[in-house]
């Protein structure tokens, strides 16, 4: 079976390493349950409980090698897992840096005792991982006694860590970026090139992310736009080209719309001709159909470039159910009636699954969601405006400013380059005062998307159903 991954919230992470390393050089032990998710790229596992076993009380000597979980505090952790549907994942660490592995013991305990905690958690993978200072080892355990080795863990926060058993191996230099591997380094350009990321929105803004994603070299996309082109869009839509969007006045309205093109499939133009090598999929299909929404859920990054309300809860639920960090990308130009323009402003505003929820920081709307709820409604909605019958101010430079910050943030958070004690608010750019700022994000403790609530979708994977809607609907 090919390895799997494993995705872990950096303040979950950051508990446990300080409970495995408190710097007494000692084994210590715990459990973590995990949400499962299935894809094209194989399973990988999300962490969404960490229980941290008590030394000498849950953690005691070994029968046979060193150290054991006590079976008490094993019993109920996989009856848990069982009734949550979640992956239960034993944990001990061992000493060194960069590489780490079972040791023969480790493994003879896990033939002896993972077929019966298959029989009790139900059919839940089970398995269990071991944890060196920057490297983990993992050995899962699936229905018919399947077995797979870990092949990576990612700390997903507002950087990400890359955690292998064992260091990898030197990556070969990509010659046509030369200059941007002098600061990325070898790796990270490979890094990129071995990245999927979503875009949701081909609009303004959603086609300049597309543009900046491809030309740094990002390998594989996924893209959703229900919209075709109009001649209203060409001058905000990157090396849109006229025919995109003006038909000869003559045709039939109904083949007149058919000829003009699909935003996404001008957008996968654009990224190919920067990277002829990227893998896309251009989906002219609205993000909350069922089927295209689950293309998103094993992206690596996430941007949201368009403004619905729908579209703003969908992804906010796959950013904290599947732990995929993702950034919402939007601007504002409000103008009265009368001409009186108000506070011009953009934002970027990082999600991840431990901060920046929407529904915590009143960015969904519910009247608003109610109202999309009318089939039309929310096929018109790709664009900054509360009303879709209204046409908006859109201007290409507030989508610039805001789409490079959102697609630099990305390059520091996915090469791990972000200072550890970098700004975590998110970002505004006021036009008309030409002052930036930062709002720090609030997170409400018993929130249902993402707190550590029961009811919580946070970590769930493929158990909990997304906010789609019916195909058709």
């Amino acid at each position: 079976m090919r390895p799997w991954r494993l995705t872990i919230p950096a303040g979950l992470y950051e508990e446990l390493n300080r409970h495995l390393f408190p710097g007494d050089g000692d084994e210590h032990g715990a459990v973590i349950l995990a949400g499962v998710c299935e894809s094209d790229r194989g399973l990988r596992l999300v962490a969404r409980e960490l229980h941290l076993a008590t030394d000498g009380v849950d953690y005691v000597p070994g029968k046979r090698g060193y150290r054991m979980l006590k079976a008490e505090f094993i019993q109920g952790r996989i009856l848990r897992a069982r009734d949550a549907r979640l992956a239960y994942l034993a944990i001990h660490n061992h000493g060194g840096t960069d590489s780490v592995g079972f040791s023969g013991t480790d493994m003879a305990s896990h033939e002896r005792g993972y077929p019966a905690l298959l029989d009790i958690g139900r059919g839940v993978p089970v398995g269990a991982l071991v944890f060196a200072r920057s490297a983990v080892a993992g050995d899962l355990w699936l229905p018919g006694e399947t077995r797979a080795a870990l092949g990576e863990a990612a700390v997903v926060g507002h950087r990400r860590q890359l955690l292998f058993p064992r260091p990898a191996a030197k990556a070969a230099a990509i010659g046509m970026y030369d200059r941007q591997s002098l600061l990325l380094g070898d790796a990270g350009q490979e890094l990129l090139q071995r990245t999927r990321v979503g875009i949701v929105g081909l609009g303004g803004a959603g086609s300049v992310l597309a543009e900046l994603l491809g030309r740094l070299g990002v390998g594989e996309f996924v893209l959703a736009d229900p919209d075709r082109a109009e001649d209203t869009n060409l001058p905000r839509l990157i090396a849109a080209r006229r025919r995109d969007a003006v038909v000869p006045g003559w045709l039939p309205q109904r083949l007149a719309d058919r000829m003009r093109t699909y935003k996404v499939r001008m957008a996968a133009r654009n990224i190919r001709r920067a990277n002829p090598k990227a893998r896309i999929d251009a989906l002219p299909r609205d993000f909350l159909d069922a089927h295209v929404a689950r293309q998103f859920t094993d992206c690596d990054f996430l941007f949201l470039a368009a403004d619905t309300m729908g579209a703003r809860l969908l992804f906010n639920a796959i950013v904290h159910q599947y732990g995929i960090p993702g950034i919402q990308v939007g601007a504002k130009i409000p103008v009265d009636e009368d001409g009186t323009v108000g506070n011009v402003f953009c934002v970027s505003r990082m999600v991840t699954p431990e901060q920046g929820c929407l529904w915590c920081n009143g960015l969904i709307n519910p009247s608003r969601l109610q109202d999309e709820a009318v089939p039309e409604g929310a096929k018109r909605g790709y664009a900054y405006v509360d009303d879709p019958d209204v046409a908006a101010p859109s201007v290409v430079t507030m989508n610039a400013v805001a789409c490079a910050h959102a697609a630099d943030d990305f390059l520091f958070h996915l090469t791990g380059l972000k200072c550890s004690d970098a700004e975590t608010g998110w970002f505004r750019w006021n036009s008309r005062s030409a002052v930036a700022g930062y709002d720090m994000p609030r997170r409400a403790t018993s929130c249902g998307e993402c707190s550590q609530d029961d009811h919580s979708r946070l970590g769930m994977g493929d158990n909990a159903a997304l906010p789609t809607r019916w195909e058709g609907g």
